[in-house]
């Protein structure tokens, strides 16, 4: 049963937030379209004013011409009615994974509040479909590539126009179907798309948003997770807490760089009487800690900036101004924020996934674990040469940040020229943004790794004779995670338990830094 915490998401004039994105994917927040007789009267004009245009026999792109480079062949109006339809069927052409269920949802809210700024010329009734297949979770089936991210996502959200018009197969409630089928069940007539309504549907960027705004928000729990983890093994390694000093970070203030040590300075307490130091200064991936991870927390602020004028935008083309009777022909269905904020993101995350794998390559090596087992084993010292701990979890961590750290590759430098080079500049935004999720995929693997090890190396400490008290947030987080992972004491098989840590990350589910 879907339960909602969030207060409802109303689509309409009021800007949405990223976490209202995130709400709807996880699907914890009813939904409305705003309703209000000026609204619907705002929407319903400029679908009449296309129509007038129709009327006079005006030239208007995509609704009285072909698309892209066709744009010089005009078509008779007895073919209008029949463009949209052939829009959506000869981009039906999408390859790779199928979207999964997150995902498709915030592309169907990103391409809804795009469409609800007005100036789209679609009806009303599109609007209310649309937001109808939210609220009932009607998720049409979406292959993730083919979209060069400009003219806008115009191959994956086919998928979406077809489907709102009966086509094509959707998941309803867990199940494949075919959408014709789904709204017969409903009792539903499929939409036939007015002139104008296909090409607004897909000439925008609302696959690349929708899965921005999944990033960002996996993004900024991952650097909460990746600060406690530090916390942790400052802890394993009995590191020096000085080096989290607030002085010290008064003389260098970038402000994501200043929050991070203070969260560390809060796990550990850091007024508390303190272990004897082993080393003066700690190994960088310990002492640099709030300068890797600050540049990730310094530049959430402007990756939220691009994504949200891209999510609260109208991005389709032509632009149909009602009020002033213009249609506007531009090219806001480029991707080009988009692009460049993911793959941004992917870098910075890479970051946090290299930062983890050297800490954990610091705790299983005797050589730098100031004193703990090798490989963090806990067998007895009879048992201890059979016992190999976390050797094989460190390898995969390796592998995984190698992976992470290959991914970088900016997608957006990366322009093709395309439909007979009228897209001969395009923005590359949805690779960059499955780039940005795979990157995270990876670097969520690494964390998980990492905080098991981290969590061993605080129980191994614990079980010294001169052990400390943990400081209270640490001492917390150690006890939840001894709930779902036991200490390694004989070998066993970890990977239940790093899916099992993956599920609960991928559920924010431990209480971190506000």
């Amino acid at each position: 049963m879907t339960t909602h915490p969030h207060e409802p998401v109303t689509f309409g004039q009021t800007p949405l937030r990223i976490e209202d994105v995130l709400a709807l994917a996880n699907r914890q927040a009813p939904t409305r379209l705003q309703d209000d007789p000026d609204y619907r009267e705002r929407i319903a004009k400029g679908a009449r004013f296309l129509d007038s245009l129709l009327d006079k026999e005006g030239v208007i792109y995509g609704v009285t011409t072909g698309y892209g480079d066709s744009c010089v062949v005009a078509v008779p109006l007895e073919h209008v009615e029949a463009l949209p339809r052939h829009l959506y069927t000869f981009h039906g052409c999408g390859l790779g994974k199928l979207l999964d269920a997150q995902a498709t949802r915030a592309v169907l809210a990103a391409r809804l509040q795009s469409l609800c700024h007005g100036v789209s010329g679609v009806r009303i009734e599109l609007l209310e479909r649309l937001q109808a297949f939210i609220a009932h979770d009607i998720l049409p089936l979406i292959p993730e590539e083919g979209s060069v991210g400009a003219s806008g996502d115009l191959t994956p959200l086919s998928y979406v126009a077809a489907t709102l018009s009966g086509e094509r197969e959707v998941l309803f409630k867990s199940e494949r179907r075919l959408a014709a089928d789904v709204h017969r069940e409903l009792g539903w007539a499929p939409l036939v798309l007015r002139p104008k309504e296909a090409l607004a549907l897909m000439n925008g960027t609302a696959v690349m948003t929708g899965l921005a705004c999944l990033a960002y928000a996996r993004a900024d729990y991952l650097l909460k997770l990746a600060t406690r983890i530090t916390a942790l093994n400052v802890v394993a390694l009995q590191g020096n807490p000085e080096h989290f000093d607030e002085r010290l970070f008064a003389a260098k203030p970038h402000p994501g760089q200043m929050q991070i040590a203070a969260w560390i300075r809060q796990d550990l307490a850091i007024d508390a009487p303190t272990a004897p130091l082993h080393r003066l200064q700690d190994r960088y991936s310990l002492r640099c800690a709030p300068h890797v991870l600050g540049v990730l927390a310094d530049s959430l602020n402007w990756l939220r900036g691009f994504i949200e004028i891209e999510l609260n935008s109208a991005n389709d083309n032509p632009i149909i101004d009602a009020e002033e009777e213009r249609v506007l022909h531009g090219g806001h269905f480029y991707g080009g924020h988009i692009a460049f904020a993911m793959d941004s993101l992917k870098t910075l995350v890479a970051n946090v996934a290299d930062l983890l794998d050297r800490q954990l390559a610091l705790l299983v090596d005797v050589r730098y674990n100031h004193g703990l087992p090798s490989n963090l084993s806990g067998a007895s010292a009879e048992r201890a040469i059979l016992n190999h701990g976390f050797k094989a979890v460190q390898i995969g961590t390796s592998a995984w940040t190698a992976e992470a750290l290959k991914n970088t590759m900016p997608a957006s430098v990366f322009s093709r020229s395309t439909e007979c080079h009228n897209q001969d500049k395009v923005s590359m935004g949805t690779i960059a943004a499955r780039d940005a999720i795979r990157v995270l995929e990876l670097t969520e693997q690494v964390a998980a790794a990492t905080l098991l090890a981290a969590n061993q190396g605080v129980w191994l400490r614990s079980r010294a004779e001169d052990a400390r008290p943990l400081p209270p947030a640490l001492a917390h987080m150690h006890a939840e995670l001894a709930k779902d992972f036991p200490p390694v004491v004989e070998d066993r098989a970890l990977e239940a338990e790093l899916r099992l840590c993956l599920s609960r990350i991928a559920q924010q589910h431990w209480r971190l830094h506000a």
